[in-house]
């Protein structure tokens, strides 16, 4: 079953006239994993976001909605703590366990802070 992540990154190449082989090449990997992406089956590797954004010249809105699209499909989020400091960490720790418990206020509150680079 299509993703949204997967329907986004077919609209992308679709609209420069690529077929999966060519997306796959740009991205180095394979055109049955880039598929798996598409369909759910693998997740999308973090460094993609990046990747994609700057070789397909994402405008912001596009960069939004991309966003958007990964967030959508992430089940689990990994963190990698390497220099970060102990109170990072603990912050990130201290998120994750109160996050079931965040209500809409508290989380509109957090994405203004988060948007405000």
């Amino acid at each position: 079953m299509l993703t949204s992540l997967g329907r986004f990154l077919r609209k992308l190449r679709i609209d420069r006239g690529e077929i999966l082989k060519d997306m796959a090449d740009k991205l180095e990997v394979s055109v049955s994993f880039l598929s798996a992406v598409e369909n759910g089956k693998k997740r999308m590797p973090t460094a993609w976001n990046g990747r994609i954004c700057s070789l397909y010249e994402l405008n912001e809105g596009q960069k939004d909605e991309f966003t958007k699209v990964i967030a959508d499909t992430e089940k689990t989020i990994e963190l990698d703590f390497s220099g970060a400091s102990a109170s990072r960490r603990e912050l990130a720790v201290s998120f994750a366990r109160k996050f079931s418990d965040i209500d809409d206020t508290q989380l509109e509150e957090i994405q203004k802070i988060l948007k405000r680079r």
